[in-house]
């Protein structure tokens, strides 16, 4: 049953847009199947009223298309999602049904929005998100030891995975737990869904009894004043209940343009972690792993060809990764490192070009206030000391070249120092707000 189900949805998935398929159709879920009928669950009878109302002709073109006959459907609203549904023709006909119609009725998992294909068993851990990491699990051990645990960090790094292995992971631990995982946009979306069909008893019911949600892309409601007005109870309720938030963002609170003051300060009562751009060797363990996920050999050097040349985004390296095996498996060639000198040569030597320490010298200098000349002196002062560690560390990231020449660009440094100033902002990074901000921004404005 529900093989054939999930075959319907993913028909039914193609002829929708992706929010209102993830609202109104995601969370339903099989419960019979007879010869000419199949019996669908949903969550409450607002549900019924909009799928008969909006999306009941696609879901039977889907039905009958893969049933390859005409079925008729029915709703029924499965009040507890731990409980088998029951529909109010059960009531009336008490035991007349028969016997294998009760057999064909089976529990209806609840929905929760996550994907179980992310864990923490497949989440790389290096410096970049270590603390992330660390912050997550402390929540599956203890609920509402750090609430909210707000994890932000740029695009593609990986805090969807992250929190939604925090999920996975509460899921399984504690039977008895509600709880959903939503992107903002969904939830923006419900919202003005519920506003629309006078459903806002059923949209707050739905988020405030919850034990633990879960909001990715918060940024998104920035803005939205309506949005925000029902997060805003929506976060007070469940925090003053102790109920568990996780929420996640590409910027820090602070930095979210036209988010209010009073979500802005919510975001900051419990735990903020951040999430950096992941160093060589957690990139160099990213492209293994997947090459793993795949079953193919990716040779070291055809690993550290990669993971050099893309630096700032985790879903690009999955890019590069997939674009050299499908290469190789049309060429039929083994994956080599001359193979991936001709893959990528043009992307490379385009991204290449594009940074130099001068660059970085520029952008560091404007954002501390500082001029060019002041990284490259001998000044010690802190006002000076940190930028020049934070444009070494960002040269060290952002290039090629050598840890000799970059330190022979700020006044004939040697290697070493180099070093120390890379190993002084990574740690910094967990010690110190302003410093990861700096570097996030001075990052954006280098790539653009």
């Amino acid at each position: 049953m529900k093989s054939f189900w999930n075959q319907c949805k993913e028909e039914i998935k193609k002829k929708l847009n992706k929010s209102h398929y993830e609202i109104w159709l995601e969370p339903t879920s099989i419960v019979s199947v007879g010869d000419k009928s199949i019996t669908i669950s949903v969550p409450n009878s607002y549900y019924i009223d909009r799928i008969n109302k909006d999306y009941l002709s696609i879901i039977k073109e889907a039905v009958n298309s893969i049933a390859k006959k005409d079925v008729n459907i029915e709703f029924i609203v499965n009040i507890n999602p731990l409980e088998p549904a029951v529909s109010s023709t059960d009531h009336e006909q008490g035991n007349s049904r028969g016997g294998d119609d009760i057999d064909r009725q089976i529990k209806t998992a609840p929905f929760t929005g996550l994907n179980p294909r992310y864990t923490f068993n497949n989440f790389i851990v290096g410096s970049c998100n270590q603390f992330a990491h660390a912050a997550a699990k402390a929540v599956v051990e203890g609920l509402t030891t750090y609430n909210p645990l707000f994890i932000y960090g740029g695009v593609g790094l990986g805090k969807t995975h992250l929190i939604q292995a925090t999920g996975n992971i509460i899921l399984n631990k504690y039977d008895n737990k509600r709880l959903l995982y939503v992107t903002s946009e969904v939830f923006v979306n419900d919202l003005i869904t519920s506003l629309q069909h006078n459903g806002m008893k059923i949209f707050r019911d739905k988020y405030r009894s919850l034990d633990i949600l879960f909001v990715d892309d918060i940024h998104f409601i920035a803005g939205k004043e309506r949005s925000q007005e029902e997060f805003f109870h929506t976060f007070n309720t469940l925090f003053e209940s102790h109920k568990q938030i996780i929420l996640s963002s590409d910027k820090y609170p602070r930095e979210i343009p036209k988010l209010e003051e009073r979500l802005r300060s919510r975001f900051e009562w419990g735990l903020i972690a951040d999430i950096q751009p992941p160093e060589l060797e957690t990139r160099i363990a990213i492209l293994k792993q997947k090459a793993e996920e795949h079953r193919v050999t990716l040779p070291q050097d055809v690993a550290e060809f990669i993971a050099n040349r893309v630096k700032s985004n985790i879903r690009e390296l999955e890019g590069s990764l997939s674009r050299i095996i499908a290469v190789s498996s049309l060429k039929g060639k083994e994956i080599s490192i001359h193979l991936a000198e001709d893959c990528f040569r043009d992307i490379f030597k385009t991204r290449e070009k594009v940074i130099s320490i001068g660059d970085i010298q520029k952008a560091v200098a404007e954002y501390f206030n500082i001029k060019v000349s002041d990284l490259k002196s001998k000044k010690r002062e802190r006002n000076i000391a940190i930028p020049r560690q934070v444009a070494m560390y960002l040269c060290k990231e952002l290039t090629n070249l050598s840890l000799e020449d970059i330190g022979k660009s700020f006044g004939g440094k040697d290697h070493s120092t180099v070093i120390h100033s890379q190993r002084k902002i990574e740690r910094l990074f967990k010690e110190n707000n302003e410093i990861s901000i700096a570097v996030k921004l001075i990052r954006k404005t280098i790539e653009l």
